[in-house]
């Protein structure tokens, strides 16, 4: 699936966060067209820059003074780093709370008034599959992880409230490059469609703090976007295709999380360390 076309770059350095994880992988290259340079930043090892429109900059999201450094210079940031799945509290709180804090502080402190944050569709975990929601639904969380990616939404307000940083909460559902599980056929959001949403959210004027769920055209789909509608996201893949070889896996018991909340298996996961 190609990458949508975009125009000549509309941003002169582009801050793209975890960079080195599965799906920062995918956007290097993809986010690429949208800035003159693209920043590249992650805890962890990240392939060396291929050109003058790359740049790789090393940063603890946890480290204030290093995040301030990493922002400035910045026209916009794709915040996609941070602890990715659940893990015990300690960990979460490092990467994805005092993370986003920092994120937004050197926001704030160097002018930046775009952000695109990858939330979680884990925000709203504990609603059963039979239910429809949208993004004004109360907050369910179904973990620490989900916890902090409800912390970073309401960063988000707070920063567009006080200082006028827009943001774009993404409620990414599953984005993989095919569904893996039965679950998935209504949550997968393909990479083309992920790209489209965040150049949406990265160019769309008077933004403020628009929270939008990240899916492709699924045919069973649990969430609604007419709160979103003025992104203009009108997603191009569906997991359809993926039926068969989807629906041919053994069937899921009903008693298992997967088959009954729309946060799947995290909404049973920890507590740890016990």
């Amino acid at each position: 699936m190609s990458t949508p076309e975009a125009p000549s770059p509309q941003l002169g350095r582009l801050l793209l966060t975890g960079a080195a994880g599965g799906l920062g992988r995918v956007l290097r290259e993809r986010l690429a067209p949208f800035a003159n340079v693209i920043r590249l930043s992650d805890i962890a090892d990240i392939a060396p820059a291929t050109g003058a429109h790359e740049e790789v900059v090393p940063c603890d999201l946890s480290d204030k003074a290093a995040v301030d450094a990493l922002v400035a210079g910045c026209d916009a940031i794709a915040h996609f780093g941070g602890v990715s799945v659940e893990r015990p509290f300690e960990e979460v709180l490092e990467a994805n709370i005092k993370g986003v804090f920092n994120l937004y502080e050197a926001a704030r402190r160097h002018g930046v008034k775009r952000v695109v944050f990858a939330s979680s569709n884990h925000v709203i975990g504990f609603y059963k599959q039979d239910e429809h929601i949208d993004a004004h639904a109360a907050r369910r969380p179904d973990g620490y992880y989900g916890l902090s990616k409800s912390f970073g939404e309401d960063m988000a307000q707070f920063y567009f409230d006080r200082w006028g940083i827009e943001t774009v909460s993404i409620r990414i559902g599953s984005s993989f490059p095919e569904p893996l599980n039965r679950r998935m056929m209504s949550t997968w959001l393909s990479y083309r469609d992920l790209t489209t949403l965040i150049q949406k959210s990265l160019f769309t004027p008077d933004v403020k703090h628009t929270v939008v769920y990240g899916m492709s055209a699924n045919r069973d789909l649990w969430w609604d976007n007419a709160a979103a509608a003025h992104l203009g996201f009108v997603p191009q893949d569906s997991s359809e295709v993926f039926r068969d070889k989807v629906e041919a896996q053994p069937p899921v018991a009903p008693t298992d999380p997967n088959a009954i909340y729309q946060g799947g298996a995290f909404t049973a996961q920890g507590p740890f360390g016990d």
